[in-house]
C-alpha cells in the first residue's frame, strides 16, 4: 500500500526553498481545476501553465475550456504573472495513445495512459524550457487517482531529465475551494470529464429500478 502522503513532500520542498520562487510547468485540465491550484502554488512558484489536452471532444469544447482558462487568469488578476503555453488541439494523438481502450470504464487503463500522454509532454516542454519543476492540476479532484498521477508523472520525470512536483492538491480543501472560485469569478464548468467516451457516458440514460427492488439497495 503506497503510504506516501504527496502534499507533506510538497510543502518540504516549499520549506526548502526560502525566498528563491522556482519556476514550474503546471499542466492544467481546466480552468476550474487550476483556480485553488494557481492560488497555492503563485505563493510559492513562478508557474506557468500548459495547456495540453488533446483528449478534449468535440474541437468546441476544447476551445471553450481555454478560453475558460484564460478568462479565469484575467479574473484572478494572474494574467501578468502566470505565463500561458498553448498548444493546438491534437485529438489524433489522443487517439493514438489509447487505442484498444476505448471500451474501457471510466477511471480504467483508458484514463491512464491519457494521463500519461499529457504528463509526458509537459515533462519534455519542461525540460526543453528549463523549468526547475511540473506538475499537474489532476490531482485536486477527488475522482482522480494522486498515486496514480505522481507515479505516473515521476515516471515522465525520469524519462526526461527533470524534477516532477508531487502533489495532492484536492488536499487543505482544493477541490471544495476550486468550486467556490469557479462561483466567484462565474466560469464555466464543465459536466463531463472531457473526451469523447466521458461524454457518451454522459449521455447514457441512468438504468431504471425495478419497482420490486427500490429501497432494497440492490442497484
Amino acid at each position: 500500500m503506497n503510504r506516501r502522503n504527496y502534499q507533506k513532500e510538497l510543502e518540504k520542498i516549499i520549506s526548502r526553498c526560502g525566498e528563491r520562487q522556482p519556476t514550474v510547468l503546471l499542466h492544467s485540465c481546466c480552468g476550474p481545476c487550476s483556480s485553488s491550484v494557481l492560488e497555492y502554488l503563485t505563493q510559492f512558484f513562478q508557474v506557468t501553465i500548459l495547456w495540453y489536452n488533446p483528449n478534449l471532444y468535440p474541437e468546441d469544447e476544447y476551445v471553450r475550456r481555454l478560453e475558460t482558462q484564460k478568462e479565469l487568469l484575467e479574473k484572478m488578476g494572474l494574467a501578468e504573472k502566470v505565463h500561458l503555453l498553448t498548444e493546438p488541439w491534437k485529438s489524433e494523438e489522443y487517439y493514438g495513445a489509447v487505442a484498444g481502450c476505448e471500451e474501457e470504464p471510466e477511471g480504467g487503463k483508458r484514463c491512464e495512459k491519457c494521463f500519461r500522454l499529457r504528463l509526458e509532454e509537459c515533462a519534455r516542454i519542461a525540460k526543453l524550457h528549463g523549468f526547475d519543476y511540473f506538475c499537474s492540476t489532476l490531482t485536486v479532484s477527488r475522482h482522480k487517482n494522486a498515486v496514480l498521477i505522481n507515479t505516473i508523472g515521476e515516471a515522465a520525470a525520469q524519462k526526461a531529465g527533470i524534477s516532477w512536483l508531487p502533489s495532492d492538491f484536492k488536499k487543505r480543501d482544493g477541490e471544495n475551494r476550486s468550486v467556490e472560485l469557479s462561483e466567484k469569478y462565474g466560469i464555466y464548468r464543465q459536466v463531463y470529464c472531457g473526451c469523447e467516451f466521458s461524454l457518451r457516458a454522459r449521455q447514457q440514460p441512468k438504468r431504471e429500478i425495478p419497482a420490486e427492488q427500490e429501497g432494497t439497495g440492490s442497484e
